[in-house]
């Protein structure tokens, strides 16, 4: 594999942000699908939602339990939500599949996985999904969903170019059925095996963060140890559906999302200090930093 080239903003002026003109729609701005969400973390999806917009989607639907589902819309105006049938426990019902599937039509893009625990229902959901997705239909799989996608390698290679996989280096080992420690030693071998794997854009995140796709392979040397928080996470994937939905195939819209959720990281240590800043203060600082690269 050839060395990593840094993402850089010499990178993102070769790879640059969609072109939209004075004329353009919400609905031509890109429409984003959030699914996830559980009564022991029934606000995650606000900071998927927010970052998505902030990356500039014009629309953005949360699908989520039906007792959250209405906070969340009141919380977030500008936000659709989708009531989705609940367990006892509070996770998504599995027979909310044909909710589901029948909002993939009206969405550009996917986040699937995010602020879910329960792993047999994910699955079970993640299954049903796969089955009914449009092939050019921008599809990223985070958090518990990258657990789940081991049992669906070929059929997630089939789709050709139009996933992304977000896993930390745990989350790595699990799409490869490796060990951790093994993983956590050689990420970029991981990493190699997994787009391989996978045939989707691939990326691990660390203090320096990797991303890969094809035969590209690139490196972000990280915005801090603040990013460490819970909730970053979903704002990254917020970030890069909301360039997905764009248009951005994965590698490029990846390649953004890792760079503005880094970036805000590194703004806010220098302004507030190095921790304790929170993950939702991070994507209100994206279209600045957007404007900075053009």
């Amino acid at each position: 594999m050839a060395d990593p080239v840094a993402l850089d903003t010499a990178w993102l002026k070769a790879n640059p942000l969609p072109d939209h003109h004075d004329n353009i729609d919400k609905n031509g701005r890109g429409r984003v699908l959030v699914i996830g969400g559980c009564r022991r973390v029934p606000g995650g999806m606000l900071l998927t939602a927010e970052a998505a917009f902030r990356a500039g989607a014009g629309k953005v639907t949360i699908a989520t339990i039906a007792s959250a589902a209405i906070p969340m819309g009141i919380a977030f105006p500008a936000c659709a939500v989708v009531a989705l049938p609940e367990t006892e426990s509070g996770e998504i019902a599995p027979e909310s599949a044909d909710l589901l599937i029948a909002e993939l039509a009206l969405h550009d893009a996917i986040v699937f996985g995010p602020a879910m625990i329960d792993d047999d229902i994910v699955a079970a959901l993640l299954a049903a999904l796969l089955a009914a997705l449009p092939d050019d239909l921008f599809l990223l799989l985070d958090a518990a969903a990258l657990r789940a996608a081991a049992a669906h390698a070929n059929t997630i290679s089939a789709r050709g170019s139009r996933t992304i996989l977000t896993p930390h280096a745990g989350e790595l080992a699990a799409l490869l059925g490796a060990d951790r420690d093994a993983v956590a030693r050689d990420p970029l071998t991981a990493l190699r095996e997994a787009a391989g794997r996978y045939g989707a854009a691939v990326m691990v995140k660390g203090a320096t963060s990797h991303l890969m796709a094809g035969d590209t392979c690139l490196a972000y040397a990280g915005g801090g140890l603040g990013l460490a928080v819970s909730g970053s996470g979903d704002v990254l994937a917020g970030l890069i559906a909301g360039l997905g939905g764009q248009g951005l195939g994965p590698l490029q819209a990846a390649a953004w999302g890792i760079w503005l959720h880094g970036e805000a990281g590194r703004r806010l240590s220098e302004t507030m200090g190095p921790i304790g800043y929170l993950a939702r203060e991070l994507a209100p600082l994206a279209p600045g930093l957007m404007r900075g690269v053009r």
